[in-house]
């Protein structure tokens, strides 16, 4: 493509994103989410006493301060709050419409139990006495056979006291079982603990960094936050300069610097380049990588065996064969890789989009490893590591001999043992485990809390075939998502409006942070807080288990955890501690066997294996297909209009997708005008797309911001539960795309799916 035809295709589409991050679609949205109370569902309150109530949203990781405006104490609007450090008045889409999960259509209003064929949609309404009672009487079956460590529970999340409390459960039962989803700040958190040897939740302080080298992170697409990355956008537009590299031409990219498109999996063929360059023209941190670093150079060990070093390692990417690799000119590579050295504050990410899938270990490696060429680790606009909350200390749990004995069982998924000692969950490898295991599953009992596996995790029918073979599930989801639909009880959790719930430091943010989201309104419906329902469950069970929750309740137990801050957190809403007086870079040291930054990760290496690569390269992720039969290339892409998460999209933000994206009830794949006439295919024309996973009816969208023979589909769409206001509306890009395994992670590094197109 030529320079100038891109420039005007930013240039018109800058113009368009432009208008996104104005004040103007908010006013537009307001206005929408008016004449929207004309649904049915939606309910006007009459004029009254106004008053607010501020909380937190959790909706989505970003944690963003919210101010709930009531009418005799209904709430009627939700709107950024604006003492809040993170989003400071801020707020996306999908916290906008906070409303709709409320009172929407898709809320389960009590307990209920499946009645018929599972998955058929027939339930039974029964009282919350029943519902506990009958999945204590499951559970206390289980553990007496002598299978604790059969159950297993799956949540969005591990961070907080709502999760601390089911892994205390899980233990007291005896399952070392508690799973839950993995994003791409696993990766980047392995990464870090691997060559720092720390570990805590990475901290990137986006925020005072100047140039920006983000290798597809969806930085306005709705990765680390939406409102805190559109309020950055804004305020430092003129001063950043961010380079987006990724094969689609996203809001984000649209919004950068510069877009450099990509050959799609090749970020770490890119990543060593960028470092060879680096290195050959003496660009780095000299003081960094001679004082605090190891492994930059060729190195003995106690042994005598010479190890290569990275600077040898990036010195086999010379800027001409990465460009081969990547389709990006050697001049181009050259040219960035000093723009980011010779930068103040330089700062490398990884992460595709939102970052909801892990990726491969060795491309986050790769592109970490210029962070700390750079020196930029540790120190102000760089990576650093945020240590847990230092609240949430109970007393240990005293575990009986049943419990014990389970809890020396190994993990179903796998993480943290002998294959995968640094990966804590592996839930993507839970499908292929259940499926291949010879008999009867080895889950026999799962929870599922504040997470939809069977919508957000890749191979959707392996996932389904997986949970038909669990004889026993419950969901604790305050919605009618597919994996409630999939239960065979539902103990319906309070909505977040309704329910206290700790928030620690949201992933990404560069400084510790606490929220407190505490209740706008009293339930509306017949729900229980989660908490509420597994402390109750636990009670039933009796010896062990009981006495490891002497609390009354949720809110009780919260109240003990956060101890001394409940006070402030209660009447403020959050604690922020700030970083005024932080230490030179050099004074840090890492608690990695060399005590330096580890450019060399001995803390991979394995001694009785003298073959194992531990430097980080540029390994191609398979990608599944055979070429002849799927010519294309098939890759997902993240929106902020659209919720890819376990929370899916409000009616309100479906109203907003544009039709480029979904036209009715059909999805649109993005193609580019010169592959798509090669294929004799014209935009809104109608066709058929197979992968080796399934196929989809879509149409046509010519896209000239997608790279030749890359097709791309959205995140979020394609739900087959919920309600009319979006089941069937596109496709769910995970019924075409499978899991890829990581073999020194684990984790999924799936980056798209081979393809072919026909017209129908």
């Amino acid at each position: 493509m030529k320079v100038a035809r891109r420039s005007f295709l930013s240039l018109s589409l800058g113009v368009a994103a432009g208008v996104t991050l104005s004040p103007l679609p908010w006013k537009l949205m307001d206005d929408i989410s008016i004449w929207t109370q004309n649904w049915p569902w939606t309910p006007v309150p009459e004029d009254g006493e106004i008053s607010y109530a501020q909380s937190i949203c959790t909706l989505c990781p970003g944690g963003c301060g919210i101010n709930v405006r009531k009418i005799n104490n209904r709430p009627v609007k939700i709107e950024g709050l604006k003492e809040h450090p993170l989003n400071k008045g801020g707020l996306c889409p999908l916290g906008m419409s906070g409303l709709q999960y409320l009172y929407g259509p898709s809320r389960i209003q009590s307990p209920l139990k499946r009645v018929g064929k599972r998955g058929s949609g027939n339930w039974k309404k029964i009282t919350w006495k029943e519902a506990l009672a009958d999945v204590s009487e499951k559970l206390y079956d289980l553990r007496v056979s002598g299978r604790p460590q059969a159950l297993a529970c799956i949540a969005s999340t591990d961070r907080g006291t709502v999760p601390k409390l089911i892994a205390r459960f899980l233990t007291a039962y005896g399952s070392p079982n508690f799973i839950r989803a993995s994003t791409a700040f696993d990766s980047l958190e392995q990464a870090i603990y691997l060559t720092q040897g720390q570990q805590g939740t990475p901290g990137i302080d986006i925020e005072n960094a100047d140039f920006i080298l983000s290798f597809g992170t969806g930085i306005l697409d709705g990765w680390g936050g939406a409102s805190r990355m559109c309020n950055l956008y804004g305020k430092h537009n003129s001063t950043k300069k961010i380079i987006q590299i990724e094969p689609r031409l996203s809001d984000t990219a649209v919004c950068a610097t510069e877009w450099i498109g990509i050959n799609p999996g090749t970020e770490a063929a890119l990543a060593l380049g960028l470092a060879h360059v680096i290195i050959k023209e003496s660009l780095y941190n000299k003081d960094f990588v001679e004082y605090v670093s190891f492994g930059f150079d060729d190195w003995t060990d106690e042994d005598g065996t010479v190890h290569e070093g990275f600077a040898k390692l990036a010195g086999s990417y010379p800027p001409d064969k990465v460009s081969q690799i990547t389709g990006i000119s050697k001049t181009k590579i050259v040219s960035l890789a000093r723009k980011f050295a010779r930068a103040s504050k330089p700062i490398a990410l990884a992460g595709r989009g939102q970052g909801s899938v892990p990726g491969s270990i060795d491309e986050c490696l790769a592109i970490h490893s210029l962070n700390a060429l750079v020196g930029n680790i540790n120190r102000t606009g760089g990576v650093s590591v945020i240590p847990g909350p230092d609240y949430a200390k109970w007393p240990e749990v005293k575990m009986d001999v049943a419990a014990s004995k389970g809890m020396q069982q190994p993990r179903i998924d796998g993480a943290g043992g002998k294959q995968f000692p640094n990966t804590q969950f592996l839930l993507n490898r839970l499908p292929e485990i259940i499926n291949s295991a010879k008999g009867e599953s080895p889950v026999q009992a799962l929870l599922v809390a504040d997470a939809n596996p069977l919508y957000t995790l890749p191979d959707t029918a392996a996932t389904k075939k997986a949970f038909n073979r669990i004889p026993f599930i419950v969901s604790f989801s305050s919605y009618m998502d597919e994996t409630s639909a999939m239960a065979d009880y539902i103990l319906p959790n309070h909505s977040y409006l309704e329910r206290y719930q700790d928030v620690p430091t949201p992933a990404g943010l560069a400084r510790p942070l606490i929220g407190l989201a505490k209740p706008v309104i009293n339930p509306v419906y017949d729900t229980k807080h989660v908490g509420d329902s597994f402390i109750q469950i636990a009670k039933s069970l009796g010896g062990f288990i009981e006495n490891a929750f002497p609390w009354d309740n949720y809110e009780a137990f919260l109240k003990e955890s956060l101890d001394d801050q409940w006070d402030e957190l209660n009447n403020k809403g959050f604690i922020e501690n700030k970083y005024d007086d932080l230490p030179a870079p050099l004074a840090y040291s890492f608690n990695t066997v060399s005590s330096k930054f580890e450019f060399y990760p001995t803390l991979r290496n394995n001694p009785k294996n003298k073959d194992v690569d531990v430097l980080p390269a540029f390994t191609p992720v398979p990608i599944e297909g055979d070429f002849q039969k799927f010519p294309l290339v098939l890759i997902p892409y993240d929106s902020i209009r659209l919720a890819g998460n376990y929370i899916a999209n409000s009616p309100f933000m479906t109203k907003t997708i544009d039709d480029t994206v979904l036209k009715q009830q059909t999805v649109l794949v993005e193609i580019n005008p010169i592959t798509a006439k090669k294929l004799g295919l014209c935009e809104k024309d109608k066709a058929v797309l197979i992968t080796p996973k399934g196929k989809a009816d879509v149409k046509i969208h010519l896209y000239e911001g997608i790279m030749p023979g890359v097709l791309a589909l959205p995140r979020g769409l394609g739900h087959t539960a919920y309600s009319k206001y979006l089941a069937d509306k596109g496709v769910n890009v995970n019924d075409l795309i499978g899991p890829i395994k990581d073999p020194s992670s684990g984790h999924d590094m799936a980056w798209g799916i081979r393809a072919r197109l026909t017209k129908a």
